[in-house]
């Protein structure tokens, strides 16, 4: 076993690495840049070596600085977490060369699985269920059109060295092959220095499920079975669960033997991930790519087998056999992920970056039958960057059943409160109570096909109305009591506090007389009563307790005459006032709107990458006039109506703001 480790990589991973290794015994050193210098996994680990700028092209992706930090620290083996440098066939050679051990697998099985059409190739040799397609050397455009018509619509047209969702066209007829055949070329040479294109059948009612697999260096393999990973949002991974409830025991375990038989064939050593399509109609399921490195919803399949992956990989690295086989594994329970964000949901989920000023994470630990697990590499205070991915942390619940497991992830978001930055919490807590979800009716279109307009928000149930309602009063309740007994007050000032309040809740006034008690308030809303225990008291942020006997946590902020409150993907502002007030406030005009329709702002913070037009240029509603750059993604920046560009007041290389003005038009 090896006396320590280097980490290359940063964050939740990082900071996921480094538990696995002081649990070892191992010592972990770990490589850090300019905007990771202060950072939760930099502070856990026994030492740190700084390598550089913030952005990874200047640090976390310099092999020869990786390098010469393990020689530095004396680590006799690199983790390289995900991304960055993980699949790397050149890393995994250049270690080997130093004599430094890859925790990962060998580059023969990164190189084999690393180009898509020929990992397709090497499936098909190994008797893995493959896409209808076409795999080699596609001429152009004619070309392409009599291979889709071949293989029949709709088909996917898909770069050979693409990832992340990039390179992805999906054509229903000879038109759209005809226009997305040279756009996916352009697209592929672009970002990946590699125009060769395939091209597949694209499977209807489309579900992603991978199966994690693990071999050794001595030639066994074994899978943890699958994760259902459909819930998608750009090609983007946002939900997973293991196991799928697509899947019968008959699929699953053709699924399983075919992964191995493909881990086997390229003499696969460590953690990876094969990924497949399923069809939701009829269970058929075909290979997608295969994935050589630890993927980031591994905790959902190391909780339904109870198997720590990094403890696996780092022994089969050092040279050690598994210690179980195939059939000595089985699924116990159901386990959800949530991939927490730092993004907008509310403005199409546009990146956010800033400092965390609240970071408050529901407690780890078992409660009852249910666990929960927090995987984060940031702590209250620290600075999200705009030059890494944005995830803050992903939250794991695992319970003996699915809609427990789903229960117990809704009620955990209602417990995990973010402020200085934004984040999809909302949206998340949104999904695990829409229905589709709950019964397992989904495919990688459900986010597109439940919000098609993007995210709003959902509208409060009439149960939630009544709790928002009665968390208010009672927040504005616990104010006046506190005011009541203060003490140095100016005599004849301390008046009883007030029970009687009307709640405003988008312009309905409702009714309310508070009776605050000890283990919390009877509260009467319209007429009827209900019962509320909490223990919370002025200043929480988070009101939990029970409301009619029922759970809940309801998030709360404080807003001009009252509250902001959050609740399973339901935002409300609720104004909080006496009944005089609330007569008051009806005589009130609405504020009108300033008109900024001749303002072009930036919709989030980051950096300008180009300015496309200048004074006195006519666009039209659409038309990009700018990209700015923000967490290692570009957005366009269009127009939003016709006109004449009057003025620019930013520079390609300068820093904007969310909601600063970078174009005017006349």
């Amino acid at each position: 076993m090896f006396d320590k480790i280097l980490i290359a990589n940063r964050g939740e991973v990082a900071v996921r690495i480094i538990r696995t290794a002081r649990r070892l015994g191992i010592k972990t050193a770990i490589v850090f840049s300019e905007a990771d210098a202060d950072s939760l996994a930099v502070e856990m680990a026994d030492e740190g070596v700084f390598i550089g700028p913030s952005p990874a092209a200047q640090s976390y992706l310099v092999i020869d600085k990786i390098v010469a930090a393990a020689k530095q620290t004396g680590a006799q083996a690199i983790h390289p977490g995900f991304g960055f440098l993980s699949e790397k066939a050149e890393f995994a050679d250049r270690l080997v060369d130093e004599k430094i051990v890859f925790i990962g697998p060998n580059a023969h099985a990164i190189r084999a699985m690393g180009d898509k059409i020929e990992s397709k190739k090497s499936a098909a040799e190994a008797g893995v269920s493959c896409v209808p397609g076409f795999i080699g050397e596609i001429s152009g455009v004619d070309h392409a059109v009599q291979i889709s018509e071949e293989i029949g619509y709709p088909v996917m047209i898909k770069a050979s060295a693409g990832g992340g969702g990039k390179g992805i066209r999906v054509a229903y007829n000879r038109k759209e092959v005809e226009e997305g055949f040279p756009a996916v070329r352009a697209e592929a040479k672009g970002a990946f220095g590699d125009d060769r294109i395939f091209i597949e059948k694209f499977v209807t009612a489309p579900r992603h499920i991978e199966i994690q697999v693990m071999g050794d260096k001595h030639g066994n393999v074994v899978h943890l079975f699958e994760r259902e990973c459909s819930i998608q949002r750009r090609n983007q991974k946002v939900i997973e669960e293991a196991p799928s409830p697509l899947l019968d025991e008959k699929t699953r375990m053709a699924m399983g033997e075919q992964a191995c038989a493909l881990a086997r064939a390229v003499q696969y050593d460590s953690a990876g991930t094969v990924e497949f399509v399923a069809s939701g109609a009829d269970k058929s399921f075909f290979f997608l790519e295969m994935n050589t490195r630890l993927q980031v919803e591994h905790p959902v399949s190391e909780m339904i087998t109870g198997l720590d992956l990094v403890e696996q990989m780092i022994r089969v690295a050092a040279g050690e056999p598994l210690k179980f086989k195939q059939k000595d594994l089985k699924i116990k329970g159901w386990a959800i992920e949530s991939r927490i964000y730092a993004e907008d949901p509310y403005r199409n989920f546009l990146p956010s970056i800033g400092r965390l000023k609240s970071y408050q994470a529901p407690a780890e630990g078992k409660t009852g039958d249910v666990t929960l697990r927090n995987e984060t590499g940031v702590r209250e205070g620290d600075e999200i960057s705009m030059f890494y991915d944005p995830m803050i942390a992903k939250l794991i619940t695992h319970a003996p059943t699915r809609i427990a497991a789903i229960d117990a992830q809704a009620a955990a978001l209602d417990n995990f409160l973010i402020d200085g930055i934004a984040d999809n919490i909302p949206f998340l807590g949104a999904v695990m109570e829409e229905k589709d979800f709950r019964k397992g009716d989904f495919t990688t279109a459900y986010i597109k096909q439940h919000f098609p307009d993007g995210f709003e928000g959902v509208p409060p149930t009439a149960q939630q109305e009544k709790l928002l309602i009665a968390a208010a009063a009672i927040a504005r309740s616990f104010t006046a009591r506190r005011a009541r007994q203060i003490s140095g007050q100016i005599n004849g000032t301390a008046k009883s506090w007030q029970r009687e309040w009307t709640v405003i809740l988008d312009k309905v006034h409702h009714q309310t007389n508070v009776d605050l008690d000890e283990a919390g308030a009877n509260v009467s809303i319209d007429g009827k009563t209900f019962r509320i225990d909490t223990m919370a008291r002025p200043g929480a942020r988070i009101i939990s307790g029970k409301f009619e006997g029922q759970s809940f946590s309801v998030k709360i902020k404080t807003a001009p005459g009252g509250y902001t409150l959050r609740h399973r993907g339901v935002t409300v502002l609720a104004l909080v006032a006496t009944p005089r007030g609330a007569e008051l406030h009806k005589r009130i005009p609405e504020k009108q709107k300033a008109d900024t329709s001749k303002l072009i702002v930036s919709p989030m913070p980051g950096l300008v990458i180009s300015i496309d037009v200048k004074p006195g240029q006519e666009v039209k509603s659409g038309e990009g006039v700018a990209v700015v750059e923000a967490m290692k993604m570009q957005n366009i920046i269009r127009a939003e109506r016709d006109g004449t560009i009057a003025t620019v007041h930013v520079a390609a290389g300068a820093s904007v703001a969310a909601d600063e003005v970078m174009i005017e038009l006349g």
